[in-house]
């Protein structure tokens, strides 16, 4: 009898326990899923939710928040979700936050993540819709890892093609194995360095005539900064473009002048037609100038003859004489 009593407390001790132990777990489970606790309710609105369903978790920048209550489709293209968000988080989640579904892991469980808002604006309440980001397509993703696998592969094969190419080639190995072409890169790099050195030298006459230019020294530094040279230089351009103006004018009037004169020629009157075109004045004139030199002539032969006279001889070379004297 009392060994039958005996085992009645323990098996009571045992029952008591294990609902002791059972309803810890359903605390932890409860306080987990925020079925326990003081909550308010979030909103956002999603085109794709990805596998998310009521229970799972709600993050704020990494920090447990809450949890998911229910998934309502309102339409085709968008899918409301809300959210029990503890009450400690009413004084931190604001209404410019973003959610976003990610995955709990690598291959976990889908959660919303909510970060803050560049902006802060007012604290969200109860009932109110929080804005939410397209979520990351697993799907995509997995799409594009296969496709840049491929890539990879064909880029491996590629690259075993060339290193075999590269084994197999002589000239190459040649190449490499000629001691000359350490000796030549030194003296390109000698010459680089040469160069450099030049061009160094180079840029610093070149500021110091950029120096010297600012300063107004030079000639060019004068045209820069002497405001006489430039007046003058000016006054010289405004004599220039006179001059031009009288060659304008002077060629205008030649060119009247010839029109003129073409025009006489042309109409037959004025000397230049007589001159160019009456046969009769051209006789004369001739016989003018023939008549002049028949008389010149004349004259030369009489004033040998007078040089000749006794009376006038000594007259003459009295004159010789002068002009002997006179020469140097």
């Amino acid at each position: 009898m009392a060994k039958k009593t005996i085992n009645n407390i323990k098996l009571g001790a045992f029952v008591l326990g294990g609902l002791a132990f059972l309803i810890v777990l359903l605390f932890m489970i409860g306080k987990n899923r925020s079925l326990f606790g003081s909550t308010y309710l979030l909103k956002a609105k999603f085109e794709n939710v990805q596998g998310l369903i009521p229970g799972n978790n709600v993050r704020y920048s990494g920090i447990q928040a809450g949890t998911v209550k229910r998934i309502n489709i309102v339409n085709d293209t968008t899918i409301e979700v809300s959210m029990l968000i503890e009450t400690k988080m009413q004084d931190i989640i604001r209404k410019d936050a973003i959610a976003s579904i990610g995955t709990d892991g690598i291959v976990g469980n889908k959660v919303i993540n909510i970060v803050p808002g560049k902006v802060h604006s007012e604290l969200a309440l109860e009932g109110d819709f929080i804005d939410s980001k397209k979520p990351i397509d697993t799907d995509e993703i997995l799409k594009t890892l296969s496709k840049t696998n491929k890539d990879i592969a064909e880029l491996v094969s590629g690259l075993k093609v060339t290193v075999q190419r590269v084994n197999s080639s002589t000239a190459l190995w040649e190449l490499m194995n000629d001691e000359s072409i350490p000796m030549d890169l030194r003296r390109s790099a000698a010459n680089l360095r040469l160069t450099t050195s030049k061009a160094g030298l180079l840029a610093e006459d070149l500021h110091t005539v950029v120096s010297d230019v600012k300063a107004g020294k030079g000639s060019i530094g004068m045209l820069l900064k002497d405001t006489s040279f430039a007046y003058n230089l000016n006054e010289a351009v405004l004599k220039m473009n006179a001059v031009g103006s009288q060659a304008e004018k002077l060629t205008a009037d030649i060119k009247t002048m010839v029109k003129g004169i073409q025009q006489d020629v042309n109409s037959g009157n004025g000397p230049a037609n007589a001159l160019l075109k009456d046969s009769v004045m051209v006789k004369n004139l001739n016989l003018s100038i023939d008549n002049l030199r028949k008389g010149t002539d004349g004259f030369n032969q009489n004033m040998e003859a007078l040089k000749r006279n006794f009376l006038l001889r000594g007259y003459f070379k009295q004159q010789e004489r002068k002009k002997q004297a006179e020469k140097p």
